[in-house]
């Protein structure tokens, strides 16, 4: 039975019955965006949170590391998120679907707009109009929206530029409110359900705790596992003690990015004007307690790829690049952590995990990347069998005895249709629908899917790999990005993933099987060449001093 972080104990749930959440956490979902995951583990971040009912500090990142290594038996995280409903709904309801504008509302958008027009709140001089200035900050706030143009207007999110601007997910429950007749928007606010984890579905919980779970391990124990890996990081990042105010500080940079005035703006709008919605969202009724919510738990031998994925994010946080671009890297991050998380645990729980000689990286699985035009039909092949072998490999690894003899006494139909949802929406085809999301396998539809890198992929695995400023050979680089994601690129690691695949390795490849990733690298200014045998790549997005 896979062991949780958080140690939570005893009745874990209807829904833990679900063999894929009790192979992998609660929970990876295939419903969820990518740019949900980024926005789900920065609110668990910037929210209020407690353990055992104790509250941790005040706009803490993370746990300290105290908590971390002594965290009490039988309790999880809590955390309070706000709803944010009157900044979404100033910023989204006038570019909402017209069918989903409630009437209650339309009215409370009015009023919203009434009171902030007035002259307490806004005083304007030399004759600027009022509304061209509340339409012009509307505009300004709607630009600021990540994902959910087609929903309805509270189920919106923004980027998550600013802490002010991250919110928890809010659902109306059209139906229960017609029945009821709601009325106006004080009648209304009981028909938002802040709970239901439709669309923020808990995957950037479980990304969270494998931080926390990552950096509660004792250092001697990640830098013996990075020697056995092969992958050479800085005293700082190899020590989680030395990474986790590092991490806190670098996620706190890429909150603070945006401009003070616009988190100003944005808490005038949702509490300045009415305080009394807030209070209703984010407050147990007639106190000043926060509603609390439980996160869900991790596996707690995922601390290997949670270390990895620390070290990535810090290095995306301490690039010198665009705010707007650093969160598209930083989804990326996410994503392809969901990925690596599937396959790492999926080793461990089949027979693959005893096979670490056949091809595979570090964390026993290995992808095998074929050139983005499909030109090398040897290894464009290769790839499409490697594909099937990780989707059977996730599939095997739900199917594990320790997993499925806790379905005993349940009919053999009830079994099948469990395993048939565990399949389509949080195992196999959550890797294959993520993957095909962000690039990393196409065709999008059809047969003959294959892993591939695009530029988004490739700047990402440069950043993520290579401290900013730094540089590394070529094939350095390569054995970089095998360590970290198992990415099998040039002859060698290619055929090696053959044998992986559980296919007669090829040694007849041309010799040249990474020729378009160095044509890539060159054309996205990465790479410096120094002779016809070698090239350095670079990340050139200094973020500071050096690191030894």
């Amino acid at each position: 039975m896979v062991k949780p972080f958080p140690p939570i104990t005893g009745q874990r749930g209807v829904e833990e019955r679900n063999p894929a959440i009790q192979c992998f956490g609660l929970r990876l979902f295939a419903d969820q965006t990518v740019s949900e995951l980024l926005l789900e583990l920065l609110l668990v971040a910037v929210s209020e949170k407690r353990v055992d009912r104790k509250k941790l500090g005040a706009g803490s990142l993370l746990p300290d590391l105290g908590l971390l290594r002594s965290w009490p038996a039988g309790t999880g995280l809590e955390y309070a998120p706000q709803a944010r409903l009157n900044l979404k709904l100033f910023a989204f309801l006038g570019a909402s679907r017209l069918e989903t504008r409630h009437h209650a509302h339309r009215d409370h958008y009015r009023k919203l707009i009434s009171v902030c027009s007035d002259g307490r709140h806004l005083a304007l001089s030399g004759g600027a109009d009022k509304m061209e200035v509340l339409r012009t900050l509307e505009n300004l706030f709607l630009g600021f929206q990540g994902v959910g143009g087609k929903r309805t207007w509270c189920a919106a999110s923004f980027l998550p530029i600013a802490r002010e601007l991250i919110g928890g997910e809010s659902i109306w429950q059209e139906t229960k409110a017609a029945r009821a007749n709601v009325c106006d928007w004080e009648a209304s606010l009981p028909f938002f359900s802040h709970s239901q984890q439709i669309f923020l579905a808990r995957g950037g919980e479980l990304l969270y705790l494998q931080l926390c779970n990552a950096l509660r391990q004792e250092p001697v124990s990640v830098r013996s596992w990075f020697s056995e890996a092969g992958i050479g990081f800085s005293s700082r990042e190899s020590d989680p003690e030395e990474l986790h105010p590092a991490l806190a500080r670098g996620l706190s940079t890429v909150l603070d990015a945006c401009p003070e005035t616009v988190g100003k703006l944005a808490t005038f709008l949702d509490t300045g004007v009415d305080a009394e919605t807030a209070q209703h969202t984010d407050f147990k009724p007639n106190t000043n307690e926060p509603q609390f919510t439980s996160c869900g738990w991790c596996p707690e031998e995922s601390w290997r790829e949670g270390i990895l994925f620390g070290v990535e994010l810090l290095r995306l946080c301490e690039a010198v690049v665009d705010p707007i671009e650093r969160l598209e890297l930083l989804e990326i991050a996410c994503a392809m952590q969901l990925l690596r998380s599937l396959c790492a645990q999926s080793a461990r729980y089949t027979t693959r995990a005893n096979n670490s000689e056949a091809g595979a990286g570090p964390l026993a699985y290995v992808w095998a990347i074929s050139d983005p035009a499909g030109r090398h039909t040897a290894v464009k092949q290769i790839s499409r069998r490697n594909v099937n072998a990780v989707q059977r490999m996730i599939h095997d690894a739900i199917r594990h005895p320790s997993i499925r003899d806790g379905f005993a006494g349940v009919s053999d139909n009830e079994v099948g249709k469990i395993y048939k949802e565990a399949d389509s929406r949080y195992g196999h085809k959550l890797f294959l629908t993520v993957a095909k999301r962000i690039g990393l396998v196409v065709p999008k539809r059809g047969a003959g899917a294959r892993f591939v890198l695009n530029e988004r992929l490739l700047r990402y695995l440069v950043l993520a790999t290579i401290r900013p400023g730094e540089r590394v050979t070529f094939e350095s680089f390569k054995k970089l990005i095998f360590a970290h994601h198992g990415l099998a690129v040039d002859d060698e690691t290619i055929g090696q993933s053959c044998l992986w695949s559980g296919t007669p390795r090829l040694t007849t490849l041309g010799g040249d099987a990474d020729a378009w990733l160095t044509k890539m690298l060159d054309a996205s200014g990465m790479l410096i060449r120094l002779s016809d045998s070698c090239s350095l790549v670079t990340n050139p997005f200094n973020g500071g001093e050096r690191l030894a």
